[in-house]
């Protein structure tokens, strides 16, 4: 990768790329270059309105999305992982987002390392899960999905700290929450290679939720606002689902998302 290309201008290139796969790889290759210093200035560029994006899937309302049932034979669980390789793609997408989106806004190098440290990680899931469905018969693309997820990051284009409340610390932090039932029940029908991926996702997902939290205090500190009541507020403003119990108190735990965050925005939802 050429020398001159900054981290944000980069990450827009992420973007721009529309097939699944080669998306992955050039958020890969983005975090390599990133790493070994062949891009060495984070710089500012303008990310497009709307990531690029395959042909396939048909993205429809989240009600019309039939919903997914392991227990539903290998047809569930396909299902299952095809919703959570949308997720992934769209998480990469997010992550590289947040990256150019946000860089003019005096962020230190620590942000960054953070956030392309996450793209990374989404990329290597959507590849695992991509190569999944294809050992299971099915391949990404051949089921609909939804777009509530990119939906949000629009919602929050205008304030980081938005984005970090919603995307993060409500999303992300969802996943925690869902995700260790899920490698249970397929467990339970003696799909351990796919628990084994999801679990993986989970764990990684952990450090996500830990890279919000830290961001999401470190702007509260510089406007001089209290995070848990910010966090809240912010649910209030921003988000239009609600906070749903039970929470993985363990995994929140060890990302630093404590009970003061989300349980008083849920007990007043």
């Amino acid at each position: 990768m050429p020398k001159s290309v900054s981290l944000a201008e980069s990450a827009v290139a992420v973007l721009e790329t529309g097939p699944p796969r080669a998306k992955a790889a050039a958020a890969r290759a983005s975090a390599v270059a990133w790493r070994a210093g062949r891009i060495d200035r984070i710089g500012t560029a303008a990310p497009p309105g709307r990531p690029a994006r395959p042909t396939r899937p048909d993205l429809r309302p989240p009600r019309e999305v039939p919903r997914r049932r392991i227990t539903s034979g290998a047809n569930g669980r396909i299902a299952l992982l095809h919703a959570l390789a949308h997720i992934e793609l769209n998480a990469i997408d997010l992550a590289f987002d947040i990256i150019a989106r946000f860089s003019n806004d005096a962020l230190p190098r620590t942000f960054f390392d953070d956030w392309i440290a996450v793209g990374d990680d989404e990329a290597r899931h959507y590849l695992m899960l991509d190569d999944r469905l294809t050992e299971l018969g099915a391949a990404y693309g051949d089921l609909a999905a939804h777009d509530g997820l990119w939906q949000a990051a629009v919602e929050t284009s205008d304030d980081l700290l938005a984005r970090l409340a919603i995307v993060p610390l409500v999303l992300e932090a969802r996943g925690l929450d869902v995700t260790p039932p899920m490698i249970a029940r397929l467990r339970v029908v003696g799909d351990n290679r796919s628990a084994d991926l999801l679990q993986t996702i989970h764990d990684d997902e952990i450090r996500h939720v830990a890279a919000g939290v830290r961001w999401f205090r470190h702007v509260c500190d510089r406007r001089g606002l209290e995070p848990a009541a910010t966090y809240r507020r912010l649910l209030r403003e921003r988000f239009k689902g609600r906070l749903k119990p039970p929470f993985n108190r363990a995994s929140r735990d060890a990302a630093g998302l404590t009970p003061e965050f989300y349980q008083p925005g849920a007990e007043h939802r």
